[in-house]
């Protein structure tokens, strides 16, 4: 693995993370770009990568207990699905950066680029919030 630089906002960067074809199901493995610290696991066959630092108590996930595609932090219990990063529930309020992970000739590559949210659906019905 190399040492690689931090990424420039707005700019495609990878991380080259060697051969993970040997890292079964629910096995993690960490890496870093700077001060981010990247999780990546196996789930079902295939590879996720979110950034390991829970968003309730900024503690390191990858100490936690990965249960399915769920992983709890080892502080308070916080539990993120590794597939898109969204939080479980309480305590943490907020979800986890997920990057995309590719397996190609036996060397697996992290984007630090994460995808575009999703744009709204012009069609869809406007929201409504309900207070009780």
């Amino acid at each position: 693995m190399s040492e690689p630089n931090p990424p420039v906002a707005g700019e495609a960067h990878t991380i080259e993370l060697g051969d993970l074809s040997g890292l079964r199901d629910g096995d993690v493995t960490t890496c870093s770009a700077g001060a981010l610290d990247i999780m990546v696991c196996r789930y079902a066959g295939t590879l996720y990568a979110i950034e390991d630092r829970c968003s309730h108590a900024e503690t390191t996930l990858s100490d936690g207990l990965l249960t399915g595609p769920n992983i709890a932090c080892p502080l308070h219990g916080a539990s993120f699905d590794v597939r898109d990063g969204h939080h479980l529930g309480p305590p943490a309020y907020t979800g986890v950066r997920t990057f995309p992970v590719t397996e190609a000739d036996g060397v697996t590559t992290v984007s630090l680029t994460p995808p575009k949210p999703a744009e709204p659906d012009p069609g869809a019905p406007p929201m409504r919030f309900r207070t009780r």
